[in-house]
């Protein structure tokens, strides 16, 4: 891609997609999907190269380069969760209602790509082709500006996203990409009113507040992955352990990581040694309030921040409440919306916490690393939206819709 950065010629390509996109029945989209799938992984050697010399110049923590791998399993995934999106049900052939008003108008709500979808990434590259599946299932073309740590990576899954497109008879300018790691572009970004009509920051807080003070269009976005797990004094001790050496060990640098326990003081004499001992064994590093030290003397005291911060590494801050409405209480205090567990025997406190945990998400007796678009069955996902407008949680492809009005007359006159 040969664009100046600042001719606006990719937001122009981008429109004109979006058009057309609008217009394509879903056979095509979903015949691009299948093509952008089997392109990925017919060069898929080529992905893994690009890959290589991206985690060559790498100098990040073992964390970070966890999300910047792209391994053979993961490039597969990749195609796989393009193939999964072409399987759901049309976001745009759905019923959102028909009535007759008493002057016999017959007015229909009936859904609507957004546009044009601008998406600014860091570090994991096969964002942009769960961006790119997400934003084709649903008519939108997209915009994609990946991190310059994992720009050789994007460039690449970029090239086989437009083999795909091009085989199925679709514009290439459906999805295009940053063609320069130069951060003047998500300056362009930003101010591209009319030219992208909803922008999607993935990434650090530094990202997502930048886009939020400078962008001239809507945001959907997400705050930290401040995740909390919640054992309950009912909780089954064996589900615990299980459950949350997944949530906090699985991947420590994904947003859906658990950063917290919260642990019952009616369980914990006896099950947070347990609980210490089998995340230790795998690696894992604390930061414990006065009431855990009490219990396990050895961990690291917590400074007041740190119940306040998302590692993204094989860290744990520890805190022991005094029940399920002390738990609420440190959530609301210290919480970013994203996702909480709790983990618990008793239906009722589950259905407390559910009810009065006001997250995205909220489970009962699993990990909170399950806050994903791809487990959710949308395929992929574009992000996970934590505000209150438009989408909440993972970010699929019937939430990059709208929907308008078709109203049909037999030649009424407003009085």
């Amino acid at each position: 891609m040969d664009q100046r950065v600042t001719d606006g010629t990719i937001f122009s390509r981008a429109r004109a997609a979006a058009r057309a996109l609008a217009r394509a029945p879903a056979a095509s989209r979903d015949a691009g999907l299948r093509a952008a799938a089997a392109a990925i992984r017919a060069q898929a050697a080529a992905i893994e190269t690009a890959n290589r010399a991206d985690l060559a110049r790498s100098t990040a923590t073992a964390a970070f380069r966890d999300r910047l791998t792209l391994s053979p399993a993961r490039i597969e995934a990749m195609a796989q969760g393009l193939d999964d999106i072409a399987t759901l049900p049309d976001p745009l052939c759905r019923d959102l209602g028909t009535w007759t008003r008493p002057n016999g108008l017959v007015i229909r709500r009936v859904p609507a790509p957004i546009g044009v979808i601008g998406m600014i990434y860091e570090s994991r590259p096969n964002v942009g082709a769960d961006a790119a599946g997400i934003c084709l299932k649903s008519g939108n073309a997209v915009i994609l500006r990946g991190g310059s740590e994992s720009f050789a990576s994007a460039q690449a899954i970029q090239a086989a996203i437009e083999t795909g497109l091009r085989d199925a008879g679709l514009p290439d300018s459906a999805v295009q990409i940053a063609p320069t790691a130069d951060r003047a572009f998500v300056g362009d970004m930003l101010a591209a009113a009319g030219a992208i009509d909803l922008l999607v920051p993935r990434g650090g807080k530094s990202l997502v507040r930048r886009v939020l003070e400078e962008a001239r269009m809507p945001v959907l976005a997400h705050a930290d992955g401040l995740c909390h797990t919640y054992i309950h004094e009912a909780a089954d001790p064996d589900l615990a352990r299980r459950v949350l050496r997944n949530a906090k060990l699985r991947r420590t640098g994904i947003c859906g990581a658990t950063e917290t326990l919260l642990i019952d003081q009616a369980i914990a004499p006896t099950l947070l040694p347990r609980l210490i001992a089998d995340l230790r064994e795998a690696g894992c590093d604390f930061r414990a309030d006065a009431a855990a030290r009490a219990i396990v003397p050895d961990l690291q005291a917590a400074r007041p921040e740190d119940f306040d911060t998302e590692w993204l590494d094989a860290i744990l801050s520890v805190a022991v409440v005094p029940g399920i409405d002390a738990a609420i209480a440190h959530i609301e205090r210290h919480g970013s919306a994203h996702t909480d567990a709790i983990l618990t025997e008793d239906a009722e406190a589950a259905r407390q916490f559910l009810d009065r945990v006001d997250s995205a998400v909220t489970l009962w007796n699993t990990s909170t690393q399950f806050c994903d678009g791809g487990e959710f069955g949308f395929g992929a996902e574009i992000g996970i939206a934590t505000g209150r407008v438009h989408a909440r949680g993972p970010v699929g492809p019937e939430q990059l819709t709208c929907f308008r009005y078709q109203v049909t007359g037999t030649g009424q006159l407003r009085p």
